[in-house]
């Protein structure tokens, strides 16, 4: 299990406890769960890089305690 903390920079940080083995789109459902937001309308990136639903986060190396950006579409 790995914790992510997803920043949305309007004030908001969620954590997130998931697996490596999780899909981007397991986490943005995990998101979902605890912002409100319907998954579909949240996207994850970091930097300029805009993550797929059907990467898992160890491919994207994703680690615990990693930071990413969370906005809503």
């Amino acid at each position: 299990m790995i914790e992510v903390v997803l920043n949305d920079r309007l004030g908001k940080k969620v954590r997130v406890k998931c697996n490596e083995d999780d899909t981007i789109g397991d986490l943005k459902k995990l998101v979902a769960a605890q912002t409100g937001t319907k998954a579909e309308k949240i996207r994850i990136q970091k930097w300029y890089n805009i993550y797929k639903d059907h990467i898992t986060l160890r491919d994207y190396e994703i680690h615990d305690g990693m930071g990413l950006e969370l906005y809503y579409n």
